[in-house]
């Protein structure tokens, strides 16, 4: 998506070859009109492949899969990093290693929300190694439910995320795919 380049060219900030932060437009601030564009470009690559749920990990993907859902007329299952106080039983729970934050976290679903008639679209802001969707999917296939596929803002597409989740047989759709980062330095796919 030329747009979202154009954005993460002139307000991202690559820091090194791993990090690129875009908290000016996706994660701290939000481009409302960016964010509206990501989302309705992201339903609809997805609007005839049956999706009943658009899943994701809270926090910063909440902004594009909120939109994305509301697009597609479906509901918004948002993945704890914590399980609450008072949310604390027939949860689905995994465990995930976060690359950026260099720790582990459990990853919950309430069994509430979700069954084996659902095929869920998974929407994220980054996919890097991989770690996040592998959880999140892991999480809804114990439900019994289906994977239509994963929905990403920004791919780093020279790290191994892409390759593990084909592997899986998930299509993953990315709407910026970087080839190369250094820093102050980005090429795309």
């Amino acid at each position: 998506m030329k747009l979202l380049e154009e954005k993460i060219k002139t307000d991202g900030i690559a820091l090194n070859e791993h990090i690129l932060k875009v908290d000016s437009f996706i994660n701290h601030q939000i481009d409302p009109l960016l964010m509206q564009e990501m989302a309705n470009e992201l339903a609809g690559h997805f609007k005839d492949k049956g999706v009943t749920k658009v899943a994701t990990i809270e926090s910063s993907g909440i902004a594009p899969a909120l939109l994305t859902s509301l697009a597609l007329r479906v509901p918004l299952l948002i993945l704890k990093k914590q399980p609450s106080k008072i949310l604390n039983q027939d949860l689905y729970q995994t465990v995930v290693t976060s690359f950026t934050k260099e720790t582990n976290y459990e990853l919950t679903l309430s069994k509430k929300f979700i069954n084996e008639t659902d095929h869920v679209l998974i929407v994220d802001d980054f996919l890097a190694n991989g770690e996040a969707a592998t959880a999140a999917i892991r999480l809804i296939r114990m439900s019994h439910a289906t994977i239509a596929g994963l929905g990403i803002l920004i791919e780093k597409s020279f790290q191994p995320g892409r390759q593990k989740l084909e592997a899986q047989g998930i299509e993953v759709y990315a709407l910026a795919r970087i080839g190369n980062m250094a820093e102050n330095f980005i090429t795309f796919i």
